[in-house]
Order: structure tokens, then C-alpha cells, then sequence
């Protein structure tokens, strides 16, 4: 019966719930640049219309700009209920990728038509932010006697990590809840996610004239031996498999190369930035030494280059704690009741930053509205978009997976 009041109080209150998403999307987020605080202040101004404070946390400008970025605020919004519960914190991440071309929608409109809102992070995670909140407001508003509290966090680095976001709340130790749910972005539980090492490799050579090429070192030369021994690994890698389910082989690429200086110059330097994932079982400190190892003796007795290494990344895998069953089975039972049938808990090969929260020893899933698959959604392409009743759904379920864990009753 609390239950059905839940769904009944999201019910009525879902026109607010949309339009607070719409408000959420309309306040642009590219990371990079990565100018933050002025989406965090508007949140902390929404919240204050329910009687809400939240807590402004802004990471020191200087720790900011060393990461590439240009302003963090990120945010906590405490709920203490009675004693003798556990804290469950919900966690969502404001940062998102530039919209780049092709939207047929405006990126930042917060359109909807045909039941679907369009906008960047409509999915992954703003969604969330608006998930999270009327949850809790339909937990509150039921008048029931509650135990332990309720924490919301709302964090703007996840899309260069999360060091700065959750990892930055923990490690100030402002934070440390019992239980987490961070945003997710399919009907899935996520239970496990993989590791990610990102890294800048500069290959430094000479400048020479184009007419007489044995003047100079070739940096794009050398890179293009690294290139080819990073890929003739590819096969390698396909053939360690993961156990987890969701989750399959290590992959390895480089997204990104710059260099030279014109056309009939021989390049004196070449960067290129380089990703590979790890699957949980893999350790992620052996892997930067291999993979480091496969660069250096790529160009090993080339004449005249260089080579420096800088780590970008190394985050971590999230991998099931104890505690991590709990939520589990709450969420898939109450998604047997709103969604209408019992939703897979598996890993991913994508990473999040609800890894830090593991790494500090708390129990965490990724759950919250979206699509059956992430493709449906456009995560972070062209007209990315969240179906309405899937975000209805998402909010019926973590308003009783909360009811679940705090209800004295």
C-alpha cells in the first residue's frame, strides 16, 4: 500500500518532474571547457524550493585548472532521518560531453515531443538528477516514520574521471554512506564496470624540409610503429575473456593523434592519446607496465626519438562488495512491480565514477532512468533523448528501493 502511494505521489507530480529536467538540460555542461559551478548553484537554488539545503563543495581553483577543467562545485544534500538505519546516498553527475553536430533538436532546449525529452545528458546523467530528487520527495511526502538518512550527491567530474567529483567528497571525507545508487543509463543494475588507462604519448623527432627528408628525425614515422603495435594486440586481447556477465574482452585504441607542422615538413612531433580497458579481472598496474613496455620497444633504435609517457587516467574497476546484494534485490523486486518484469543485474564495459565509492569500501550499484539498451537512448551522439515513462519508472523504483531501506515501519 506505502508503495502505491509512492507511485501515485510520482504520478501526480510528474509535469514538475519533467519541467525540472528541462530546467536541468537548459543549462549547458561541456566538459571540456568544463565551467560547472553555474549549473551546481541553479541546482542548489531548485532545491531550496523544497525546503532542501545543499552543501556547495568547490574544489580549489588551482587542483581545477591542473585537471583541465575551469569550475567544481559539486553538491550534498543531507536528509537525516531517525537513528538506527544505514545512509543511502543517490549520486549523479552533471558533467557532459560537448553535443557535438548533427542534433536535428536544439542540445540544450529540453524539447519534448512524441514522449521523449532531447537534449545532451537528457540520458547520462541529468535524467538523474530529477530521478533522484522527486524520489526522495515521494518518500518524504508519505508521512511514514523513517530511520537512517538520506544523501544526495550531485558531482561535475565524471566524464574526466571522477577524482574531482565523488573521489573529491570522499577524499575530503565529507561523505561516507552505508549504500549507493549513481546513475544509470539502461533497464540494467550495473554491479560491475571495467578499469580505463588513458594515456598521452609524445613522440618527439626533428623538423625537416620536405625536399630533403634525411635532414630530419620522422616523429610521425615512429608513431606509426607504435600505432601498429598497439593494434596487432587487438587479437591478443579478444582472447582474455571476463566471467562477468555484460562484460567481455579488454579492447585497446587510440582516439586521438596531432602533429606536424605543414605538408612539406618532416614532423618533429606527434601525440597521440590512447585508451585501453581493463576488465575487472585484469590488474590494472601490470597492464600500464605492459602497455608502456609495447610503446617503448616499438620505436626502440630509431635514430634520433624520443619518447614521453603521461597517464591521463587510471580508474579503477567496480567490483561487487558485500552489501551489493541488498540493493540488488530491492531494486529488482520493485522493478517486478513498476517495470512490470525482473531486470538483469550484470557489468558493463563502460566506466563510471561509482567505482570511487567502491574503492572506498561501499557497497555501489549504477541504476536510474533510461532505455533498454544505451543505443536507444543517442548517450552522448546527436539527439540524445530519454523516453518520459522510463524516467517515471526509474522514480518508482528507487523511491521504494528507498522506502526498502529506511522505512521504520
Amino acid at each position: 500500500m506505502n508503495k502505491q502511494k509512492l507511485a501515485e505521489w510520482i504520478d501526480a507530480h510528474f509535469g514538475e518532474e519533467v519541467g525540472v529536467l528541462q530546467q536541468l538540460l537548459r543549462v549547458p555542461t561541456d566538459t571540456p571547457p568544463g565551467n560547472n559551478a553555474p549549473h551546481a548553484e541553479m541546482v542548489a537554488d531548485l532545491v531550496k524550493a523544497y525546503g532542501w539545503t545543499a552543501e556547495k563543495h568547490a574544489v580549489p581553483e588551482q587542483a581545477v585548472h591542473d585537471h583541465g577543467m575551469q569550475s567544481i562545485t559539486n553538491l550534498i544534500v543531507r536528509r537525516p532521518y531517525a537513528a538506527g538505519g544505514p545512509t543511502v546516498a543517490l549520486n549523479a553527475h552533471g558533467d557532459v560531453v560537448p553535443p557535438g553536430d548533427n542534433w536535428t533538436y536544439p542540445p540544450y532546449g529540453g524539447v519534448v515531443e512524441d514522449g521523449f525529452i532531447y537534449g545532451r545528458a537528457a540520458a547520462v546523467s541529468k535524467c538523474d538528477f530529477a530521478t533522484y530528487i522527486f524520489a526522495v520527495r515521494a518518500l518524504e511526502a508519505l508521512g511514514v516514520p523513517l530511520k537512517g538518512g538520506l544523501e544526495l550527491h550531485f558531482t561535475y567530474d565524471e566524464e574526466f574521471g571522477g577524482l574531482l567529483g565523488p573521489g573529491w567528497l570522499l577524499d575530503q571525507k565529507l561523505t561516507k554512506p552505508d549504500y549507493v545508487i549513481a546513475a544509470g543509463f539502461s533497464y540494467n543494475i550495473v554491479t560491475a564496470h571495467n578499469a580505463c588507462l588513458q594515456l598521452e604519448v609524445t613522440v618527439h623527432g626533428k623538423s625537416g624540409h620536405g625536399a630533403m627528408p634525411e635532414t630530419g628525425h620522422d616523429a610521425l614515422q615512429a608513431a606509426t610503429r607504435i600505432l601498429n603495435a598497439i593494434y596487432d594486440q587487438l587479437p591478443e586481447l579478444k582472447k582474455i575473456k571476463s566471467k562477468i556477465a555484460g562484460i567481455d574482452s579488454p579492447t585497446m585504441l587510440v582516439g586521438r593523434i596531432d602533429g606536424g607542422t605543414n605538408t612539406n615538413v618532416v614532423p618533429g612531433k606527434v601525440v597521440l592519446k590512447m585508451d585501453r580497458r581493463m576488465i575487472p579481472e585484469e590488474d590494472p598496474v601490470a597492464v600500464e607496465a605492459q602497455v608502456r613496455a609495447l610503446i617503448e620497444n616499438a620505436v626502440q633504435g630509431m635514430p634520433g626519438i624520443t619518447l614521453e609517457i603521461k597517464r591521463l587516467l587510471l580508474s579503477h574497476a567496480l567490483r561487487e562488495l558485500s552489501g551489493t546484494e541488498k540493493l540488488v534485490a530491492s531494486i529488482q523486486q520493485n522493478a517486478e512491480t513498476f517495470i512490470g518484469e525482473k531486470i538483469p543485474a550484470q557489468g558493463t564495459p563502460l566506466y563510471a565514477d561509482a567505482r570511487l565509492y567502491g574503492e572506498h569500501g561501499i557497497p555501489a550499484v549504477l541504476y536510474g532512468a533510461g532505455p533498454r539498451t544505451v543505443p536507444e537512448s543517442n548517450a552522448k551522439k546527436a539527439d540524445e533523448r530519454l523516453n518520459l515513462e522510463d524516467l517515471r519508472k526509474a522514480t518508482k523504483v528507487v523511491a521504494a528501493t528507498l522506502f526498502d531501506f529506511l522505512a521504520a515501519t
